[in-house]
């Protein structure tokens, strides 16, 4: 059974709360939180990635970026990652989570979620819908837990 949830990306500033914020709000019953390989700790979520979720009814007002650790990932049922090179930068962090680590983008045919950090609101615009499409395959599979 599934009862949480750790979304991953690098800096945890653009990808990785926005997947943890639409999980969150689809699946209120399942503890979901985020975190980054690199994480850029502290800081809040980027101002593009901000703007481009508040566009689209999604809030990310208090988040606050944190490392992803083998302790952290140890809480949680299940680890979502933006990118299959996230897979390579946790396993050697958390070895006891890889079994239960999988990619954002599995049940669409997204292999990779590109990282817009620092790049056009284009970019986070792409990064967003991706994120959005990737949670709804996420969705129906973790409803059934």
């Amino acid at each position: 059974m599934i009862s949480s949830v750790l979304v991953v990306c690098v800096g945890n500033v653009c990808r990785s709360p926005i997947g943890e914020r639409l999980l969150a709000h689809a699946c209120p019953h399942l503890r979901t939180e985020s975190a980054g390989t690199q994480a850029l700790v502290g800081q809040s979520a980027s101002a593009a990635s901000v703007k481009v979720a508040a566009h689209n009814g999604v809030s990310l007002e208090g988040h606050v970026a944190r490392q992803f650790t083998a302790e952290l990932a140890a809480q949680f049922d299940l680890v979502l990652v933006m990118e299959k090179a996230h897979m390579k930068k946790t396993a050697p962090l958390a070895p006891d989570s890889v079994g239960k680590t999988m990619l954002f983008g599995e049940w669409v045919g997204q292999s990779d979620i590109a990282d817009p950090y620092k790049l056009s609101d284009e970019f986070y615009v792409d990064a967003f819908d991706k994120i959005k499409e990737a949670s709804t395959g996420w969705i129906a599979r973790l409803e059934d837990f």
